[in-house]
């Protein structure tokens, strides 16, 4: 009989180890165990408490308890948590407990469950007779309990690696800059969306490809590329890192696109190379900003230089000692002299406001705005300066009062007449204006050559002008900048129609409310 029981014994822990291998889920595994351990020390019934990583108790499993005493159990655990381990005084507190349960009539023999020297919970085997559990019964049941301790620590194992798999997973996806991990063999183990919409295809398809298939230039690129950084040794330290800018190639026929790439190396504490972290940022924008300052250092370099040239031509000329100049001459030249100081003043005035937008925004000081009175006035002053235009004011006298800025929107209007002027040789130009239910709308029209298909959606950025008549016309290409930003800051907008037989219309809308 005795060689029999071992037997069992033996094919039971044997059993209980290969489901340890092969079965993730906690509470089928220590549901066997217990069985077992039930079945091995002839009893009828059983249960398995755990102590989880916050210290709260609670039970794990049990099998031939009746619902009632689970849930009494139960409650107590969780008047004990949190706490790492249960006191001996607690331990005779539940012997005690299980005994008025069952009105005296169970025997039972329960062991801790130790996981690295820490007691993460016991197992507890009922007799429903009297009778006293033996040696070789508690030894029996240690077996079990190494068992379902093992499989307690697996399964935390299991769980901790896949809640920092899950977190790995999560900064990953929501990184903004495109990532590549790379294997020893620059193979590509896996990337992040990011990178997939960067380059224009899916993850699926990216995996397992070959760095440089995937990582190509257009041109040679500024720095190292990895190929040759890896054929001089590259890694030679953790903190190693590669960094690479240039235009990358992409499939499907779509456009480069201007990156810089960081490899920055994984190493073992044996100093090899488990793996190589790609970063892969779109550097379009800080192009496009190199780009926007070089313009905005020429067209503000030929601004400044021709009211100064001229400034200081009429200057040495008013000097020269061995000419002397009539009245007429004096009177023309001085107000060449400031004409092109007030050209500078503008200039830098909308420098300025430019600098001020983007620090601050715009600052408002609102109050009741007339608008035909405004644009009355504006007409007017405009219309001395051009004989070749004729200003025509279509806005109804009882135009609703507006609630704005009146310096700002008078800027904005100045402006939007100053350019009808300069780019429209001669001819009509027309201030209209239109009440909406919740909005007023103000347009100004000329009978210019209008806007080009293609310069209409950058005329409204800073230092853009265009090019067929950037050489004609003065400007740093600021003013539609300003006057937009203004507009919105109201609460309204401002937007431009395409090329059209009438010339160019530009409006802008703004609240009644």
């Amino acid at each position: 009989m005795l060689p029999d029981i071992r037997v069992r014994q033996r094919d039971y822990l044997l059993e209980i180890s290969r489901a340890l291998t092969e079965e993730l889920d906690l509470d089928k595994l220590l549901g066997r165990i217990l069985k077992y351990s039930i079945e091995m020390l002839a009893g009828h019934a059983g249960f398995i408490a755990l102590n989880d990583p916050q210290g709260r108790w609670y039970l794990a499993v049990a099998d031939g308890l009746p619902e009632a005493i689970q849930r009494y159990l139960n409650s107590w655990l969780e008047k004990i948590s949190p706490t790492p381990s249960l006191t001996d005084n607690q331990l005779s507190e539940l012997n005690h407990l299980l005994q008025q349960i069952s009105m005296g009539t169970l025997s039972a023999v329960g062991l801790p469950l130790f996981a690295q020297r820490a007691v993460i919970g016991f197992i507890y085997i009922f007799r429903n007779y009297q009778g006293t559990f033996s040696t070789n019964d508690r030894s029996l049941l240690s077996s079990f309990a190494n068992q379902a301790a093992i499989a307690v620590r697996n399964a935390r194992l299991y769980t901790e690696i896949n809640r920092e798999k899950q977190h790995t997973d999560a900064i990953l996806d929501s990184a903004a800059d495109g990532i590549l991990i790379l294997r020893p063999d620059r193979t590509i183990e896996r990337t992040n969306a990011a990178f997939a919409r960067l380059y224009g295809r899916s993850q699926e398809e990216l995996q397992s490809l070959n760095h440089e298939d995937v990582i190509r230039w257009t041109k040679l690129p500024n720095g190292i590329t990895l190929e040759k950084a890896e054929a001089g040794g590259w890694p030679l330290s953790p903190r190693a890192h590669l960094y690479v800018e240039g235009d990358l190639e992409r499939p499907n026929g779509q456009p480069p696109l201007p990156v810089g790439i960081t490899y920055a190396p994984l190493i073992s504490t044996d100093s090899t190379l488990i793996s190589t972290i790609v970063t892969v940022r779109d550097i379009t924008r800080f192009r496009q900003a190199d780009e926007l300052k070089s313009e905005f250092i020429s067209i503000i370099s030929h601004e400044l230089k021709t009211p100064v040239a001229l400034i200081k031509g009429y200057v040495s000329t008013l000097r020269r000692d061995d000419v002397q100049w009539d009245r007429a001459i004096m009177e023309s030249s001085l107000q060449v002299i400031e004409e092109e100081a007030d050209r500078l003043t503008d200039l830098i005035e909308n420098l300025l406001e430019a600098n001020r937008l983007q620090m601050n925004g715009v600052q408002l000081k609102k109050a009741d705005v007339n608008f035909y009175q405004l644009v009355d006035r504006l007409a007017k002053r405009f219309q001395v300066q051009s004989a070749a235009h004729q200003i025509i004011i279509d806005i109804p006298k009882d135009f609703p009062i507006i609630m704005a800025d009146e310096t700002r929107i008078e800027q904005v209007l100045s402006n939007l007449i100053s350019n009808a002027i300069k780019y429209a040789p001669s001819g009509e130009i027309r201030i209209s204006g239109q009440t909406l239910p919740d909005q007023v709308v103000i347009c100004v029209i000329d009978a210019g050559p209008g806007i080009a298909t293609g310069d209409l959606p950058h005329i409204f950025d800073r230092f853009y002008r265009a090019q067929d008549t950037s050489r004609k016309t003065q400007g740093a290409g600021l003013g539609l900048y300003l006057a937009r930003a203004t507009i919105e800051a109201h609460g309204g907008r401002m937007w431009a129609d395409a090329k059209t037989d009438t010339g160019a219309r530009v409006c802008f809308s703004l609240p009644r409310d």
